[in-house]
């Protein structure tokens, strides 16, 4: 199927909105129980946002919370606000246990019990950019999604997700069944069922490996040409902060990866960086003890993963030693130091490696592209920035402006599905970063010389030996000398 022109969401659906049911719009402030219509959205400043609407948690007493008393509960295990913000809510009765005030603060928890906290929601921006529509016909609907939408509502997010966002510019009924996954970071095609039989189909074929996928990605320094497959397996080693890692001892992973463009600094007459540089000596001294600092410029590359391992293309191209540039988890040097892990394949460093990250989650650091250490200083200087100074008249948080273009993304988009038996294929274009810098030449579109993923099955496979840290890709094929190295790593 050739490449499908992208026509937002929303005037397509223009004349289906026609004759449907108008409903009230919501008050200023929705109370519980919260399913507003038409969803509470505006766009402003190229962000989609949502006012702020009281809305209520339900959970059930964890095992670790009996006998416990509840601001403690509230205190240690929800840390997104202040002890006195839950104190004052489990006092103003915001905070219920069984539907019923509690007599104070230091009521015991017990086996059973339901705890119930309604807080105002003040849900975070995404990109105002539409949703595309790629193809659509009776059982399923191809989207090109945005990246910094998460898929379905979760954490700070609600409205603002890819389900809620489609059904708000279809219908409130409409039931939308993701047939695929993206994180929440990336962009690309997405295929959504519109019944249960043909997005079960679909599903079924993707989870059998009979679908073929190509992702794009940009990447740190210059990626090396030729056909590089790397197997290393990948394992989940936090699922609270969903970090995964190459290990030995984890899941089975396969990924072909092939240079598309590789795009070196832009240099003056001189061959200077026509980038000022304005570090002081003490940085220039720092930054010489950086390994990825001598990685120059980016590389635009396509990725074919064989398996769909979670992260699995953000590990594998850490591993290799060119991390996607604005990863905030595994391009992270505060996390994982100067090699960024390039060839790491131990455990040894894991429990300083999750503690990094937790501390930086809580900071909200791990959320921002702020990857690099030299960059740590200025991006806190823009996130104490970020507060106004105001508060929200109704529930007195500290509001925030707006996320930049930096924080709704990273350079990992999902660029074509196929099946394997050539009955459909969908195919979005590249995106604006993968494109050539002003004043470069380069390829506007990724091309299909060969099947990589044939390529994938037909090769034996990558060797990754440590040696002193150094690590060795082996590209074995039938009709050229075995073993022959196409790349030394770190390089």
């Amino acid at each position: 199927m050739a490449l499908v022109a992208v026509e937002p969401l929303a005037e397509r659906n223009h004349t289906r909105q026609k004759g449907q049911q108008d409903l009230s719009p919501p008050p200023d402030v929705v109370t519980t129980p919260c399913d507003p219509w038409p969803r509470p959205y505006y766009l402003e400043d190229g962000l989609r946002k949502v006012h702020p609407y009281h809305y209520t948690y339900n959970t059930y007493c964890k095992e670790r919370w009996r006998g416990r008393e509840l601001l403690d509960i509230f205190a240690t295990e929800f840390r997104d606000r202040p002890q006195a913000y839950y104190k004052d809510a489990i006092e103003r009765g915001n905070v219920v246990v069984n539907g019923a005030r509690v007599p104070s603060v230091n009521a015991i928890i017990k086996n059973g019990d339901i705890i119930s906290h309604t807080l105002h929601r003040h849900e975070p921006p995404v990109t105002a950019q539409p949703i595309g529509i790629v193809h659509e016909d009776n059982d399923m609907i191809v989207i090109n999604k945005p990246a910094g939408v998460p898929v379905h509502p979760a954490g700070r997010y609600n409205f603002n997700s890819i389900i809620e966002i489609m059904r708000a510019e279809r219908s409130h009924a409409w039931n939308l069944l993701p047939c695929n996954r993206l994180d929440r970071l990336t962009s690309g095609i997405m295929f959504i069922g519109k019944n249960g039989k043909a997005a079960e189909k679909l599903s079924m074929q993707i989870q059998g490996r009979s679908v073929k996928k190509e992702y794009v990605a940009r990447v740190i320094g210059e990626f090396p040409e030729g056909d590089v497959i790397c197997e290393q397996p990948v394992m989940q080693i936090s699922p609270k902060l969903g970090l995964n890692r190459a290990r030995a001892s984890g899941k089975e992973a396969k990924t072909v990866f092939k240079r598309l463009a590789y795009y070196p600094p832009i240099r003056d007459a001189n061959g200077e960086e026509e980038q000022e540089d304005n570090r002081t000596e003490k940085e220039k001294v720092r930054d010489s003890k950086m390994e990825w600092k001598a990685k120059e410029g980016h590389s635009i590359i396509r990725c074919l993963p064989v398996t769909g391992r979670t992260h699995q293309l953000r590990v594998h191209l850490q591993f290799l030693g060119h991390p996607i540039s604005n990863d905030p988890i595994y391009c992270n040097q505060r996390v994982f130091g100067p090699s960024l892990a390039a060839g790491d394949d131990l455990s040894d460093h894991d429990e300083d490696i999750i503690s990094r990250l937790s501390r930086m989650g809580k900071s909200e650091v791990a959320e921002a592209m702020a990857y690099h250490d030299e960059m740590m200083e200025e991006y806190n200087k823009k996130k104490a920035e970020k507060m106004t100074g105001h508060l929200c008249d109704i529930c007195h948080t500290p509001l925030y402006s707006d996320p930049g273009a930096h924080e709704l993304g990273i350079y990992l988009h999902a660029k074509r599905y196929a099946c394997k038996e050539g009955k459909w294929e969908y195919e979005s274009s590249l995106p604006d970063w993968a494109l050539p810098p002003p004043g470069m030449a380069g390829p506007t579109e990724a091309t299909r010389e060969t099947d990589r993923l044939a390529l994938a099955e037909s090769l034996g496979c990558i060797e990754m030996s440590s040696n002193e840290g150094h690590g060795k890709i082996v590209e074995q094929r039938p009709y050229i000398e075995p073993s022959k190295s196409l790349w030394v790593m770190p390089g």
